[in-house]
């Protein structure tokens, strides 16, 4: 499903890819997630008053730690280093994104047959969140999947997955629904050569990435959302999922 992409006030950052091309990005914050669960956000949300806030969270035990930085003159920089979360302008702790996840199953899909499990799923939503979000994953079978997709976006046929997303403004929290159609993401899977897991992890952080207004529309929408892909999900430990495609348009 189509959304529109929220437009941000933050500061303007610009990134570099592996090729060296750079692309500019408006931003509130700067998440960078580790193999090992722990993961690090530059909270820019203060930084047109000098201030920018570094942040450490371990994802299993919730420790944090924190680092300050404000100029205190042209010529020097104050630095705090704190062990609980760093204020932001409002006053309220810089803690990660909040979710409420809710996980079905249509006719005939079971909790098995390769499933991920719920902790997962978990695991992988917050790994492409930026927001608080309440969502539903809903694994379906074909003929609910081809009835959605007839339905809401005039296409008779499965796909692997659907995302309808529904905040109609930028502050409000990311709500929507990511349905899955296990069948085809099995096919897919098994054409592409790929772990079942790893194409479910691949499908759900883009279901995930559409629910807050990510789209790929035109080129540079698909390459935006291609790299965060890429580097979410080798984060996760999968390996790049665009790395067939990228070796095609490369030959």
């Amino acid at each position: 499903m189509k959304s529109q992409k929220s437009q941000s006030s933050g500061v303007s950052l610009t990134l570099f890819d592996g090729e060296g091309r750079a692309r500019k990005s408006a931003a509130h914050a700067l998440r960078v997630q580790l193999p090992d669960g722990r993961s690090l956000t530059l909270d820019l949300s203060q930084a047109a008053d000098g201030v920018v806030a570094l942040l450490a969270e371990h994802t299993d035990t919730h420790q944090q730690a924190g680092l300050l930085v404000r100029p205190d003159n042209h010529d020097a920089l104050s630095v705090a280093v704190t062990s609980a979360p760093l204020a932001t302008t409002t006053g309220t702790p810089a803690t990660p994104a909040a979710l409420e996840l809710e996980v079905q199953h249509g006719d005939g899909i079971g909790k098995g047959n390769g499933l991920p499990a719920r902790r997962k799923l978990e695991t992988w939503v917050k790994s492409a969140l930026y927001a608080d979000a309440a969502l539903t994953i809903r694994f379906v079978g074909e003929e609910e999947g081809r009835t959605l997709n007839r339905t809401y976006r005039g296409k008779d046929y499965a796909t692997n997955v659907l995302t309808f997303a529904y905040a109609e403004r930028e502050e409000d929290p990311v709500t929507g629904d990511i349905v899955l159609c296990c069948p085809v993401v099995e096919a897919e899977a098994r054409e592409q050569r790929k772990p079942l897991e790893a194409h479910y992890a691949h499908l759900v952080v883009h279901g995930v990435l559409h629910a807050q207004g990510y789209e790929h529309e035109d080129d540079a929408e698909a390459e935006e959302m291609e790299a965060i892909e890429t580097e979410t999900l080798q984060a996760l430990g999968y390996a790049d999922p665009y790395m067939a495609e990228k070796a095609a348009r490369a030959a």
